[in-house]
């Protein structure tokens, strides 16, 4: 069969391995590509590629030997000059290189959000070097969040409230970095009710949302994500203003994270990533289109239609400790759904764990009890899942 698309996917983790497979649903090949063997997204793909996509060079080669249709990029850590380069060439990179490079690093996005579309952000400022943070953190004030410009999943990010805090900040951000530029971004900490990701879809026919997704965060990694998160009608309109704007600003078709910090009926533009979202995972069980469907009928041109959600919610397992040999244990029970709820759970299959890595989620939906039941039903099943390390 001659595939309706062939994608070549830049990131193999959890949030690709599920691309993949709505991709594959609609008929496309798929070569997903990371930088070690049996990455999730490689385990359904339909083939792979082993490379690091800091190395332009070898970007570069492994577009040529496939020449997709579609280059989609589902990490950060990519060398987006030479997507830059590809796309001067007439390749398809998604949503757009422009979105790819400001997306990667959260300054550019930051000046992109607050400096030319004048959404409403934070206090920040940036620092390459210890004394320069002691100066942002002079002008922003306390507390203060610290986060790399270019990192992912909460790495180096953490929360300074006071001047004998910011050494160590300082010296977890570089630790966290990704990529090659020692840059961070210091952020006047916002008093805020909730946050929340607004899933925003870009596509032939114009821009869709997604019911605004609640999560909860801890070190700036997510634990738990609930849709639909409740808000003011007013809160609503306003994040999807906001996030219409600067996807528009973005260009190309595709799937956009956008996330904001909520204080009434205020909206505060936080980040924004240009691919499915870590806390979107919960659409797996809550839409009648999960945002990786969403993402592959943008991105292949295809109809989006009205997007509705059922209360559901998502929790991670994580692991403890580092290991090459260990299994995953107490699914049957995890999996035993309570009168009227639905409990499913989804393992990445990462060939190894370490400390803190996400290696699962459990899924609940409770259509006529509400979002607070089904954060309770999925906590109670991501409880149950337990990792039995052999090494």
């Amino acid at each position: 069969m001659t595939p309706t698309a062939t994608i070549l996917l830049l990131g193999a983790g959890e949030l690709g391995k599920e691309f993949v497979i709505s991709c594959q649903r609609l008929g496309c090949r798929v070569i997903a590509c990371d930088s070690y063997e049996g990455a999730p997204a490689m385990q359904v793909a339909d083939e792979a590629e082993v490379f690091d996509m800091l190395d332009g060079a070898k970007l570069r080669a492994a577009v040529e030997k496939h020449r997709p249709d579609h280059i989609v990029p589902e990490i950060e850590a990519i060398r987006t000059e030479m997507l830059v380069e590809l796309e001067a060439e007439d390749w398809h990179v998604v949503p757009t290189a422009k979105a790819t490079r400001l997306t990667m690093n959260r300054d550019a996005i930051r000046d992109l959000a607050a400096g030319e579309l004048g959404l409403r952000t934070s206090a920040y400022r940036y620092a390459e070097n210890y004394a320069e943070l002691l100066e942002a953190a002079e002008e922003v004030g306390f507390p203060l969040v610290v986060k790399p410009v270019m990192s992912s999943s909460g790495k180096g990010q953490s929360t300074v409230r006071s001047g004998v805090e910011l050494e160590a900040a300082w010296k977890y951000a570089c630790e966290g970095m990704r990529g090659d530029r020692q840059r961070v971004i210091a952020e006047g900490f916002i008093d805020f009710d909730y946050e929340i990701t607004l899933l925003t879809v870009r596509h032939a026919g114009g821009v869709s949302f997604c019911p605004p997704i609640g999560h909860r965060q801890e070190g700036g990694d997510y634990r738990e994500s609930w849709q639909p998160m409740a808000m003011s009608d007013v809160a609503i309109h306003k994040a999807e203003h906001m996030a219409a704007k600067v996807v528009d600003a973005l260009g190309g078709y595709g799937l956009f994270g956008v996330e904001f910090f909520v204080k009434g009926d205020e909206v505060i533009f936080s980040e924004l990533s240009p691919r499915p979202h870590d806390t979107g995972m919960v659409t797996l069980v809550s839409q009648n289109l999960s945002e990786f469907d969403l993402h592959a009928r943008a991105i292949l041109g295809l109809p989006i239609p009205p997007i509705h959600a059922r209360p559901s919610a998502s929790a991670v397992l994580l692991a403890e400790q580092a290991a090459s040999r260990f299994a995953i244990e107490g699914l049957e029970q995890a999996m035993f759904a309570p009168p009227g709820a639905h409990v499913d759970v989804r393992i990445f299959g990462k060939p190894v764990t370490r400390p803190g890595r996400r290696m699962g989620v459990a899924l609940a939906s409770a259509p006529g009890e509400g979002t607070d039941r089904a954060r309770e039903i999925a906590g109670d099943a991501a409880s149950k899942l337990w990792i039995r390390y052999d090494d």
